[in-house]
């Protein structure tokens, strides 16, 4: 008996498939146009995204944003092809688009800091306040611009660390761009000792600027007393130079100033204090 019935059920699938061959060959096909649609999206994808980022670098865009946009590019067109598979097959698109959208909301109430993030990251591109390569100061971390990703951005600083910034935190505060600009301004301020010449300390400083080549001259240079201190005269000495010779500058200049001052008999005050004692007479002494 259970011989007839696996014979039954053989014949009774090769009979459905039969008469259900049209369906099962439109299934077929539409099944492998489905992932061939796949298969060509993600290649189109994947070519569109790098001949979009390679235009944008030959015409000298940063790389950052480069970068940025070819990926937006890249899974917008991928977005696209899983839709139109997925219409291929059967699958009503307008209500995948709609749960799609409600599902999209509830992530979106979810994860509102990476939203935040993540429109913070599209403006870094857009506006561009820093590019890579640049050295910045987002909200107290300074360091150089390694990439602006879409939700972070990473630095790494003078010693070496890698730092990742959340972009909404950059946009919500101060951001201090040290490299954009071609030439940067120094300034010092010199306490000297209250006897001192104020002609001869200000000749003597306006020597070492001169005599400095990477100072730039056609820039606005002040030497001035700017206040009498408790202990000192404090003169300030504002020079401008090249900002990829800033920092060498600075240190330059003073150490400069410490072996001219020495040999021009300046002399640099310590913090001092008069203290006064007065004798009060007590008892025994009436």
């Amino acid at each position: 008996m259970e011989d007839l019935h696996v014979v039954d059920s053989i014949n009774n699938a090769g009979s459905w498939l039969v008469n259900n061959q049209a369906l099962l060959l439109s299934y077929a096909v539409n099944i492998v146009a489905a992932i061939a649609i796949i298969i060509v999206g993600m290649i189109v994808a994947r070519i569109i995204s790098n001949a979009a980022n390679r235009v944008m670098r030959a015409r000298h865009i940063d790389a950052t944003v480069a970068d940025f946009l070819s990926a937006l590019v890249r899974y917008g067109i991928i977005a696209f092809t899983l839709i139109a598979a997925l219409g291929r097959v059967g699958v009503q698109t307008a209500s995948v688009i709609a749960v799609l959208g409600a599902a999209g909301l509830a992530i979106g109430l979810a994860l509102q800091g990476s939203l935040s993030n993540l429109a913070a990251g599209v403006l870094l591109v857009t506006f561009r306040p820093f590019r890579s390569g640049e050295y910045v100061d987002l909200g107290g971390v300074a360091g150089t611009v390694l990439q602006v990703q879409i939700f972070s951005t990473t630095l790494r600083t003078i010693d070496g660390r890698i730092i990742v910034v959340p972009n909404g935190k950059i946009i919500a505060g101060n951001i201090v761009n040290f490299s954009r600009e071609p030439v940067r301004r120094n300034e010092l301020i010199i306490g000297v000792a209250y006897d001192s010449d104020i002609d001869h300390v200000k000749r003597v400083l306006n020597d070492i600027i001169q005599a400095d080549e990477r100072i730039l001259k056609d820039r606005d240079i002040t030497v001035r007393l700017n206040e009498l201190g408790a202990s000192s005269i404090n003169f300030v000495v504002r020079i401008w130079s090249k900002s990829s010779d800033l920092q060498n500058v600075y240190w330059d200049v003073l150490e400069t100033i410490k072996r001219r001052f020495d040999e021009e008999g300046i002399s640099f005050p310590y913090p001092q204090m008069d203290v006064n004692f007065k004798r009060v007479k007590d008892n025994a002494d009436q």
